[in-house]
């Protein structure tokens, strides 16, 4: 974490991890990312590259998976997922504490490790008509993924592959909003120019699966990771006792209230 960046733990709420850039210093210059091998490869090559990162995250809704994601060492989420089967059990964690998050079938369910007006932390049960679609709770096709890497492939500027190391370059001002990594604004501002073209390394396994995403502190932006692995290991998710609907005052704390 650079000292011009304080961390906002979730953007729109809790569960959209996110990281809130401050304006740079006159004292302290304007770091650029790193130049990248690849950085100017044309649009054939970054059709490719990019072509190998959808196919390597095509598992999916196809087998379960673990997702890790770490901005900064300081948010971070864990979880496993089965879409295939409709169970999936993550944790958010920030400094101020955490989030726990059940999914069977439709139901949704939440604890809440942070002091909320009008939350206590037991479970509760959420209405998932009261959940924006930019979040993943749902086990729609290619929308459950905690990590979100859908949406790190969809801001990529260039890359270019070599083996399974895919290296490039990514527009972080369009990460659109979501689980995962996401770098807000301050309100009011805007993130440095070179979050326009920050840097990234992404690693593919021998079968072509996506297991790491990594973006190196840079431009004004802490470094991040998504890493994926524990692929076809079985998701166990129990139902938790006593879990009561999530009062109303839950939803406009965490930034799910009116929709998207």
């Amino acid at each position: 974490m650079t000292r011009r960046a304080t961390l906002a733990g979730i953007s729109a709420g809790l569960l959209l991890l996110g990281c809130t850039v401050g304006a740079p210093t006159e004292s302290e210059p304007e770091p650029r990312s790193a130049p990248v091998s690849g950085s100017s490869a044309d649009a054939t090559t970054t059709a490719e590259a990019i072509g190998l990162l959808r196919a390597g995250t095509a598992f999916v809704d196809q087998t379960s998976f673990r997702s890790d994601v770490d901005i900064a060492s300081q948010i971070t989420t864990l979880s496993h997922s089965d879409n295939v089967h409709k169970r999936s059990i993550g944790t958010i964690s920030t400094p101020g504490g955490g989030i726990e998050i059940r999914m069977i079938d439709d139901e949704v369910y939440m604890r809440i490790g942070l002091p909320m007006r009008g939350v206590g932390d037991g479970w509760m049960v959420l209405d998932p008509a009261r959940v924006p679609s930019d979040f993943a709770l749902s086990f729609a096709p290619g929308r459950n993924d905690f990590g979100g890497s859908g949406r790190l492939i969809d801001a990529i500027v260039t890359a270019r592959a070599n083996g399974p190391q895919i290296t490039g370059t990514i527009d972080a001002t369009r990460v659109r909003a979501g689980n995962g990594i996401s770098f807000q604004p301050p309100p009011g501002g805007a993130l440095p120019d070179g979050a326009r073209s920050h840097a990234f390394r992404a690693t593919l396994d021998t079968e072509g699966r996506l297991v790491s995403f990594l973006m190196p502190e840079a431009s004004g932006l802490p470094n991040a990771s998504l890493r994926y692995s524990d692929f076809g290991t079985t998701v166990t998710v129990a139902r938790p006792s006593g879990a009561v609907p999530a009062p109303d005052a839950l939803y406009p704390q965490l930034g799910l209230g009116g929709g998207r």
